[in-house]
């Protein structure tokens, strides 16, 4: 484990040219009134060519078990307009080659930028080994090793970026005192995938991404979640949040969104936390369900600890801090859909057994509109494909990736109500490794309701059957009615040129 301390990449100040230069003898004489005036422009000339002290980054890199990505994810940050002035690649709890693939490119890197300035960064690889903290303890590890500097650059070890993003990120951060961290604009790696499970999975990620990442530009550009894939922090935030809230580091390894729970921390300590108009990163994407399950089912469980009032280990609920607005949105959302969703398969399937459905073209009006919603955000990606657009139009991949998505959601809810103790950051690793079956409750669950349903609709009386139908269908259509000018609101919004 190499610990050398990190070197600022500041250019050299210039001396004073030769013509300038005075003998010392001379110079304790009084200079003419003309001669001094020369002497006087010509010392104002070389200090404003001196360059000035620019902001040092450093950037933390932790890793788990990420061989398959680390070295592009090191050449995307060496290829940076902008080079970090150190990268420290912490790797954590490897178990395959991550260490031998990073550490070839450790060492120091220079090269000239297109206006003919040396830039340099050094690249340390730091293994250390078992940490039971995980992907906590190797960001608090890189944390005591930059702290120093002026910003933190967070990145994840299978995130590549687009080469001027620490450039616009560091213009962006810059330019603010009051901004504590910007995020870039995520995307998911569509890089070719075999199979039909991964394409489709990868697809949908993308949608839900570019979705997010729409509403919180709208607000402002204010971001909710600084996510630890690939954001900036100025490190006075980091050390303000860190006094405010009686810590030693700026991550707590008690939250299942670490990330969420310091961007909270971040806006309570007085700070703003942006979403880049410009820097972009593509994240790795989960291509299998049992992964993608685990991911999402962390993601909300971690969501409802910091939404919820009271205490859940040593993560305070903050129901009404303003980063948690859009999740509360979220969160009333996904029980929306699952509610209509649930109701019109009841309804219908319960309507065609007594020959009670009547169909009305007025029905069709929903889909078409959540199908041109997903069409513009299809089209408001910056780098789309056609697997995005018609993922957007066909409809039928979408209404499917949404069950997906309320199978996770309802499983996180099932395990926050349950108050069990769980380790969803091991759950996670365990299904990435291909083991598990915790992604099939969902589909158990809905199997039971339905036999369940069917056995007890079968022993009711033609009479109540009629009279469920018969105040079950207005109900669906209020919700739905709400539901689709919800999104007939959010299809006409002006998106103000942003990309996602």
């Amino acid at each position: 484990m190499t610990d050398l301390a990190a070197r600022p990449s500041v250019a050299p100040r210039t001396g004073i040219p030769a013509q300038s230069r005075r003998d010392p003898a001379r110079s304790a004489l009084p200079l003419p009134e003309p001669e001094l005036e020369a002497y006087a422009d010509d010392f104002v000339a070389v200090v404003e060519t001196l360059p000035d002290n620019r902001a040092t980054i450093g950037c933390i890199v932790p890793a788990y078990n990420e061989e398959e990505s680390i070295a592009e994810v090191l050449e995307s940050l060496l290829g940076q307009t902008r080079l970090p002035d150190v990268i420290h690649v912490v790797v954590n709890n490897t178990t395959d080659r991550t260490v031998e693939f990073a550490a070839k490119y450790a060492g120091l890197h220079t090269r000239q930028d297109e206006q003919g300035v040396e830039q340099f960064t050094e690249v340390f690889v730091h293994d250390i080994g078992k940490n039971p903290d995980k992907k906590v303890g190797a960001l608090n590890y890189g944390y005591t090793l930059v702290e120093t500097m002026d910003y933190l650059l967070g990145v994840d070890g299978d995130t590549v970026a687009d080469p001027r993003a620490v450039e616009f990120l560091e213009a962006e951060i810059v330019s603010d005192s009051r901004i504590g961290g910007i995020s870039a604009i995520y995307s998911i790696d569509d890089r070719p995938f075999k199979g039909l499970v991964a394409p489709f999975l990868i697809a949908g990620q993308r949608a839900q991404f570019a979705a997010f990442n729409m509403q919180n530009m709208l607000r402002g550009r204010n971001m909710a979640v600084l996510g630890g894939q690939y954001s900036i922090f100025a490190t006075k935030a980091l050390r303000d949040a860190m006094t405010a809230n009686h810590q030693t580091t700026p991550w707590v390894k008690d939250s299942e969104v670490e990330d969420s729970l310091l961007s909270l921390q971040i806006k309570s300590a007085g700070y703003l936390t942006k979403i880049s108009a410009r820097a972009r990163a593509d994240v790795g994407g989960m291509t299998t369900m049992r992964g993608l399950d685990a991911q999402q089912v962390k993601w909300n469980y971690g969501a409802i600890e910091l939404m919820w009032p009271g205490q859940r280990g040593d993560t305070k609920g903050q129901p009404f801090h303003p980063n948690l607005r859009l999740r509360w949105l979220e969160n009333f959302s996904m029980v929306m859909n699952a509610v209509s969703r649930v109701m019109f398969i009841a309804l219908l399937v319960a309507s065609l057994s007594i020959g009670a459905f009547v169909f009305s073209p007025i029905w069709l009006i929903p889909p078409a509109i959540a199908i041109l919603l997903n069409l513009r955000i299809a089209l408001s990606m910056q780098n789309r494909k056609a697997r995005d657009v018609l993922f957007a139009v066909l409809l039928f991949p979408a209404e499917i990736y949404m069950w997906i998505r309320l199978g996770h959601f309802v499983r996180a809810w099932s395990k926050f109500a349950s108050r069990k103790q769980v380790d969803n950051w091991a759950a996670q690793a365990k299904a990435e490794r291909g083991a598990g079956h915790a992604y099939l409750t969902p589909l158990l669950v809905v199997l039971g309701v339905i036999v369940a349903l069917v056995a007890i609709w079968t022993q009711l009386s033609p009479v109540v059957q009629s009279s469920i139908l018969w105040v079950g269908w207005p109900v669906l259509g209020i919700i739905t009615v709400v539901q689709t000018l919800t999104m007939f609101g959010s299809l006409v919004r002006r998106h103000h040129g942003y990309k996602v």
